[in-house]
């Protein structure tokens, strides 16, 4: 599978990023033509402390090809041009990935 994952990081204001993720991001996810799954995780903390990060939102795809086809859709143009300033704000990380489970 092919994801694209979106790293909310800590601030001051949690609620503007809850406020944001709810009405705008998780939104346009939801409309994303070959999602096969969305996973979000709260981040409680890491080992030893407090994490930087506040929210994970992990968008499943079929393959790379699923993605960019999401992605050119008029919900992804939005999701893109939705998130890329808080990107530039540095407010979230994101990227993409290929996921496979290990077998033993």
């Amino acid at each position: 599978m092919f994801k694209f994952v979106v790293i909310y990081y800590r601030v001051d204001d949690d609620a503007l990023l809850e406020d944001f993720y709810s009405s705008t991001h998780m939104v346009l996810t939801e409309q994303l033509p070959g999602l096969r799954r969305f996973e979000v995780s709260r981040i409680i903390s890491q080992p030893f402390g407090a994490s930087r990060f506040h929210l994970m939102v992990e968008a499943y795809f079929d393959n790379e090809v699923a993605w960019l086809a999401a992605q050119r859709s008029e919900a992804g143009a939005a999701l893109m041009n939705a998130l890329k300033p808080w990107a530039e704000e540095r407010l979230i990380a994101w990227f993409y990935a290929d996921s496979f489970d290990e077998q033993k």
